[in-house]
């Protein structure tokens, strides 16, 4: 994988994707490893993607162009994008159902890659996708995705075998209760950019998208504009003879043979209203479905017997979501048709990175000779306990880092609770005991209002463990939460006694317990993980497929790799954080866009050398070769019969336009000129687009080249606009300064500044505030970290409009503050930086007279050319002042 992109939102071809090892293959067999209709499938997926999606509906094209707009949605000032692994789930389930046709399992095995699969794997006579995607890479993003798919195209496609209504199931409480903070008052829907604006493509989609929620058996007015059933499996099928017991409803268990819908939910009176004519269904954590003698599998193959009776067709897709769809014997289900593995997904820093002791850290550790559980292994429990005290102390200021322990059975998890909270004053009634016995012995019939109280108590404390109101530092479990429990604190795992298939627990379940990231795509993140010989055994087994552990030194002398916190030194008694505080001036933007001057392009001024048209063969002429602006080859479409709309050609072009020069809007007023351009300028000729030949010429890189930059030119040199001053809006004070994580790295702790560590984004930098820290003529310093909020505004080479951030601020003394920027190697933007620099100090000491601020522009060759001479700050200011 040495090809492999860490960027988890580029495209990722199928030739760099993980794959096993001869010694992997030698360990475990291929079907416990392989997804065996997934490299196929991959490839065709790829094809159609180069392809523009050939072959879709109108429908799929428009949403799939949404959803993954090069450029990502942007809301407020974040930029949300979907990862590559959604992308390719949804594009996955899309193209096998739409353009494959592969509907059932003769379709599907034609994606067969190990010539070991066979008919009687399929036991199914519906569409059924699973979709195989690592602990914390989003799964239920997928779900939404296909909903909506669904949703749309049966709406708008007049031929669509999908539906309108979804029933999404739960295996137990703990992922209901996770798939309602998305779904519950449609909160997905209106956070993520799943729905596009009305008029998108010519289509009302906000206002035509109307779905009733259905939570368990709170049933509303079945609609025919679409249904949405969310529910807990044991809600659809309940033993009629007792309700489940506490640990059943917690955690889900097998349901009975007996098992009918007499209670809770009735699927079987929801499926014979004449309003549900079709149905797409949604397992997730769906790996609980591993054979078809199991009451939920029939349960779903009784729905699709009561579509077929009375509808005269099938359950319209079904789709299965898990990160370990494998049966009992380890064999990955066949109907796996993407996978995204835990191996991919900590190498582009999705999740966290296991780190396991090194072998002189685990040499240390020893099982004691005692009865009392908790004596035997405290060597064990200790060395957790000192990992995620150093993950504490860093850490605690922004987040609270959980030590996640696990045991066999509940006399050792109240051992173990007891333990912690008498020896570590850190635990002192901080530890969630999570088990359903917790008050004793509770009898499996028994359902009092007093049981239910203590669950729903032990439901709501799981849940809010990652909040900051949450009491608990530590979880100790009996090896029960094995999926669907979402929190991102776990940041150590100490797993007592050996786990294997007796437990029916694989690794990635127990790592997954503490794989979701607390902080960002731009921090590192560790888990710890700690045990047993036989646990650490278990956990590595998870090697064969492809996951790399870390292996460093534990224990009080070593030093912790967690992320940092860069915050206001508010416990620092020593210093006058009033007196380091540096005022800086907000200021209205100088350089700005006018996109209503967009109208006042004339085509016919542009100034541009016509391109002489090239006639193509008749051969070539049935395929466009697509590049890249550098020319570079991307794909090519090859058509028979049809070509492309050249309405959508001019459509392409203006879209780029816009995002060459990052407008979000007038495209309705580009439009016609890129429209006008084409015809009369761009060419040696008139050129009709109607013509098969000048569609063939406008993919060709010269004609790219040149509607881009006559555009960007014209663009730029009417839209950007310089107000000729600024006016100040408000002041930032670096004391109100949000704490900032970064990644574990060198860092000076000063006492000239108001923050508790200064971080560089190189060497030169930290080198810079070594100096300033020891610079006795100023009296404080700062880094300008992004999270400040102080940036200025400026016009780049390319002619856009950019932001960025001086290095460092510095308080020379209480009138007279200083602004530097540090620079290794110049290029032709630091010098437009610099230039505007100057402005803005300029434009900030015209509209006050309190401060005076000065620039600076620090090169690195100047800096180690005079380095031994430097002293003071005045030699600073007096060598580097501009």
């Amino acid at each position: 994988m040495n090809e492999f992109h860490q960027n988890p939102f580029q495209i990722l071809d199928p030739g760099i994707r993980w794959a096993p090892s001869q010694e992997d293959l030698e360990e475990k067999a291929y079907e416990q490893l392989i997804p065996p209709l997934v490299y196929k499938i991959r490839q065709a997926v790829k094809e159609w993607r180069d392809s523009d999606y050939s072959g879709a509906s109108d429908t799929t094209k428009a949403l799939l162009q949404f959803w993954f707009k090069p450029d990502g949605h942007k809301k407020n000032e974040h930029v949300f994008q979907y990862y590559f692994a959604q992308r390719e789930a949804i594009e996955s389930i899309i193209y096998l159902y739409e353009v494959a046709k592969a509907r059932d399992k003769s379709d599907l095995m034609r994606f067969d890659s190990s010539g070991r699969v066979s008919t009687g794997m399929f036991p199914e006579t519906w569409p059924r996708y699973v979709i195989k995607m690592a602990t914390g890479s989003g799964k239920t993003k997928v779900l939404s995705l296909a909903l909506v798919w669904s949703y749309f195209h049966k709406l708008y496609e007049a031929e669509s075998d999908l539906s309108r209504n979804f029933l999404i199931i739960a295996p137990n409480i703990i992922v209901l209760n996770r798939l309602l903070k998305d779904f519950n008052d449609f909160k997905i829907f209106r956070e993520d950019p799943l729905i596009p604006e009305n008029d998108y493509f010519d289509r009302d989609w906000q206002n035509d998208f109307h779905l009733t929620l259905h939570i368990q058996d709170e049933l509303k007015p079945i609609t025919e504009e679409g249904n949405l059933f969310l529910t807990n499996i044991h809600r659809v099928y309940l033993n009629k003879d007792r309700e489940p017991s506490l640990e059943e409803e917690f955690l889900g268990k097998k349901p009975l043979p007996d098992a009918d819908t007499s209670k809770g939910m009735d699927l079987g009176k929801v499926l014979r209203s004449s309003k549900i004519k079709d149905l797409v269904v949604m397992n997730d954590e769906a790996h609980h479905i591993h054979d078809e003698n199991m009451q939920w599998f029939k349960s779903i193959e009784d729905i699709n017997n009561h579509l077929k009776l009375k509808q005269e067709r099938s359950i319209s897709l079904q789709i299965d979501d898990t990160a370990t769809p494998k049966h009992s014997n380890g064999a990955i289900f066949v109907q796996t048709v993407c996978d995204y593995p835990l191996v991919e997904a900590i190498k582009q820093n999705i999740v966290k990175s296991p780190v396991l002791p090194d072998e002189a850290s685990r040499a240390k550790l020893h099982e004691k000779t005692s009865f009392q559980f908790v004596e035997r292994y405290k060597d064990y429990i200790h060395l957790g306990y000192i990992e995620w005290k150093k993950q504490f102390e860093e850490l605690k200021s922004a987040k609270t880092p959980i030590l996640f322990v696990m045991t066999l059975d509940t006399k050792e998890a109240n051992q173990t609770k007891d333990y912690l909270e008498a020896n570590y004053p850190e635990f002192k009634d901080s530890v969630l005991l999570i088990h359903t016995k917790k008050s004793g012995e509770i009898s499996e019939s028994a359902a009092s209002k007093r049981d239910k109280e203590e669950l729903e108590q032990l439901r709501k404390a799981a849940d809010a463990v990652d909040e900051d109101t949450s009491p608990y530092k530590a979880v100790v479990s009996v090896m029960m939460l094995r999926e669907g429990w979402d929190v991102r604190n776990v940041t150590t795992i100490v797993g007592l006694r050996p786990y294997g298939s007796p437990a029916k627990i694989l690794p990635e379940q127990t790592l997954g317990r503490g794989l979701r990231k607390m902080f960002g795509m731009d921090v590192k993140e560790e888990l710890v993980v700690v045990g047993t010989p036989a646990f650490i055994e278990f956990v590595e087994s998870i090697k064969t497929e492809g996951v790399e552990f870390s292996y460093r030194a534990m224990g009080e002398a070593s030093r912790s790799r967690n992320p940092i916190i860069v915050e206001i030194d508010k416990d620092n008694d020593k210093k006058d954080l009033d007196k380091l505080d540096i005022p800086m001036p907000v200021l209205s933007p100088r350089i700005y866009r006018d996109y209503k001057n967009l109208e006042d392009i004339q085509v016919d001024a542009m100034n541009i050398k016509p391109i002489a048209l090239k006639q193509f063969s008749e051969s070539e002429l049935k395929e466009i070769i697509f590049t890249d602006i550098d020319g570079d080859f991307s794909h090519k479409i090859e058509f028979k019969d049809t070509l492309p709309d050249w309405r959508h050609v001019v459509g392409f072009f203006t879209q780029a336009i816009l995002k060459e020069s990052r407008l979000v809007s007038g495209f309705n007023i580009l439009y016609p000129k890129v429209e006008q351009f084409i015809r009369y300028k761009l060419f040696d000729r008139s050129a009709n687009l109607e013509a098969a030949n000048i569609l063939r010429n406008l993919s060709e890189v010269e004609a790219k080249q040149t509607i881009y930059g006559a555009f960007k030119k014209a663009i730029d040199d009417l839209t950007i606009k310089d107000m000729g001053s600024a006016q100040i809006r408000n002041y930032i004070s670096l004391r109100k300064a949000k704490p900032l994580v970064a990644d574990n790295q060198p860092y000076l702790v000063p006492q000239k500044s108001v923050f508790n560590k200064i971080i560089g984004d190189s060497q030169f930098e930290l080198e810079f505030a070594a100096f300033l820290e020891n610079c006795s003529d100023i009296i404080s310093f700062a880094k300008n970290y992004q999270s400040l909020g102080f940036k200025i505004e400026y016009q780049g080479e390319d002619g856009n409009i950019h932001e960025f951030f001086p290095d460092f601020l510095i308080k020379k003394s209480e009138s007279e503050i200083f602004i530097a920027e540090t620079k290794g190697r110049e290029d032709l933007d630091d010098v437009r930086k610099i230039k505007r620099l100057q402005i803005w100090c300029k434009d900030v000491n015209d509209a006050q007279n309190e401060n005076r601020y000065v620039p600076l522009y620090i090169k690195q060759e100047v800096w180690e050319k005079h380095q031994r001479d430097l002293r003071t700050f005045g030699n600073i200011a007096q060598l580097f002042g501009i």
